[in-house]
């Protein structure tokens, strides 16, 4: 990638990242905005930014680096630019497993991602335990629909889950399936944040080894690649990044789908460069999104899941026309 293109997407941050505080049900200008980021200006806007946007933002910056790198890893171990979290049946069982959690009472920011890592674990499994079983092999085509059957049976778990639970507990959790950075506090902000932060530097440092799986499962055994252990480290650290966004925002789809296409058209080539890239251009995308849920029908707040999938559905649909 060239320079210019890291700085196209450092800038896309920045504004992502000032428009996201300064929208909302109170819109603020751009200069007291600034003048809050640095302690100065009235009191009441410094609590708006400080206290509730800001934690908000960054939580958005963090889950869409996640998701995005997450895509990016999945994409290039499949070998499908199809691949991403939320198809694949990873982001159900994370929530699934987020669900158990909250309704066993264990819901602590520490705890809570962890619990989301082995349910995304499990359905990673059974994905792939169900694609080996109808074709033989990891068949990038039938992963895709068997993770789209394990989402909905994962799903299907979480309403039985809640069938009992109080009204208020369901209406919340429906709402955090959904997807919102509406509870973003710096806690579970710094916590989401530093799970994120490993399951990027993972990839990043195995970023080589799918540079070589991208080759295909016969020529990278040839080159002495220890394939299947391989594979399951990039799935392990995928499966982390996706618990982390879970835990931490909800169901938030699609994100891994096309963040990972807008880094390769700005010229990222190796795995190593796409993370990156993507990550930078998945934050941005997230806190816009969140922008466009808070303010389209303002005071009322549409779900950051909604956004993204009106969003991801129809790049979906145009990507699996251009690979038919």
């Amino acid at each position: 990638m060239q320079a210019r293109h890291w700085l196209l997407l450092a800038a896309a941050v920045l504004v992502a990242v000032l428009f996201g505080v300064a929208g909302g049900a109170v819109p603020l200008e751009l200069a007291e905005v600034v003048r809050a980021l640095f302690g100065a200006g009235d009191a009441t806007t410094q609590a708006i930014v400080q206290n509730l946007r800001l934690p908000r933002v960054a939580l958005g910056l963090a889950v869409g680096a996640g998701l995005a790198a997450s895509g990016t890893a999945l994409q290039a171990t499949l070998r499908n630019p199809l691949a991403e979290p939320y198809l694949l049946g990873v982001s159900g069982g994370a929530a699934a497993g987020a669900v158990a959690a909250v309704t066993l009472g264990i819901a602590s920011p520490l705890l809570l991602p962890l619990a989301a890592f082995v349910g995304a674990a499990v359905a990673v499994v059974i994905v792939l335990l169900v694609a080996r079983a109808v074709a033989g092999h990891a068949d990038p085509r039938v992963l895709l629909m068997a993770g789209v059957v394990v989402g909905a049976f994962c799903t299907a778990l979480i309403m039985v889950a809640l069938a009992t639970a109080p009204e208020n507990t369901v209406r919340g959790a429906l709402w955090w399936m959904m997807g919102s950075l509406g509870d973003a506090q710096w806690r579970s902000v710094r916590w989401v944040a530093a799970y994120v932060a490993l399951g990027i530097a993972l990839l990043v440092i195995w970023a080589r080894d799918v540079d070589v799986l991208a080759l295909g499962d016969e020529a990278a055994a040839s080159l002495g690649l220890p394939v299947e252990r391989v594979t399951r480290r990039i799935y392990f650290a995928a499966s982390l990044l996706a618990a982390a966004t879970v835990a931490g925002a909800g169901l938030i789809g699609f994100v891994g789908l096309i963040v990972p296409a807008i880094a390769r058209a700005l010229g990222a080539r190796n795995t190593r460069q796409t993370i990156a890239a993507a990550a930078l251009a998945g934050a941005a995308l997230v806190v816009l999104a969140d922008l466009v849920a808070r303010t389209v029908l303002r005071p009322a707040e549409l779900p950051l899941g909604a956004v993204t999938a009106l969003i991801g559905v129809p790049f979906f649909l145009w990507r699996l026309r251009r690979l038919r």
